[in-house]
């Protein structure tokens, strides 16, 4: 039978904890290819740029992969997504340390970890607001902040473990505890998210907004989103 929860209510909170910490995790496979750049490009005997088209490829997979995980989230719920989603990223991570070749290691950066990293944002970041109403705006940006946590965090472990166990063991390392440690977070996602009621109310009776953001239109109001991230990121 399954229970169902309240909006902001400390279950609501507690969500929203273990998302971000499915985030911070899950973070490590945008991070993880830039610090072991140096190290694939010696051991491929590649130029910079060429040792670079994983990061291009993770990105894009990471796009994809969010509108796609985005997709299944909306009709299966959050929990199955992010499951798949992890084990995608471990696999990827198994399968990049395996890879005879820079072009092996390209689409286990593009095809597995990019759409596994997926999983840990986007899917994650609309969940989370379903959770909150009145503090909506504040829990989202908690979330959110799970992306740059895993900047500041796995950078460096990930450089200590290169330094002393070379980049393939790190990547089988990484990718191991990515699922020993995500699983489990996943699986307390299991209950649905609170609907509102018939006159617009969440659970916890607040007026949820139905005009449209700034009068413009989803569509328009998507593509605008995505031009200021590509711009955002051009600039960076």
């Amino acid at each position: 039978m399954t229970t169902h929860h309240a909006v902001e209510s400390p279950y609501a909170w507690t969500r929203l904890v273990t998302s971000l910490l499915l985030s911070t995790i899950g973070g490590v496979g945008m991070w993880s290819v830039v610090v072991a750049l140096p190290a694939v490009q010696a051991d491929f005997g590649v130029a910079r740029g060429a040792a670079s088209f994983p990061y291009t490829l993770t990105m894009i997979g990471f796009g994809f992969g969010s509108i796609l995980l985005g997709k299944l989230s909306d009709r299966y719920g959050v929990m199955l997504p992010v499951i798949g989603g992890t084990l995608l990223l471990g696999a990827g991570f198994v399968a990049a340390a395996l890879a005879p070749g820079l072009g092996a290691y390209a689409w286990a950066q593009g095809l597995l970890i990019g759409v596994g990293s997926a999983a840990t944002f986007s899917p994650l970041l609309a969940h989370v607001s379903q959770w909150f109403d009145r503090r909506r705006g504040i829990a989202v940006a908690i979330f959110a902040s799970g992306n740059y946590l895993a900047g500041a965090v796995w950078p460096p472990i990930v450089q200590h473990f290169i330094a002393s166990d070379g980049w393939r063991s790190t990547y089988v390392g990484i990718g191991l505890f990515c699922i020993a440690s995500m699983v489990p977070l996943a699986l307390a996602l299991r209950s649905p998210a609170p609907a509102a009621s018939a006159d617009g109310r969440s659970a916890s009776g607040f007026v949820a907004r139905t005009a449209p953001p700034l009068r413009i239109r989803g569509n328009t109001l998507q593509v605008l989103l995505i031009v200021s991230g590509v711009c955002c990121c051009v600039a960076m």
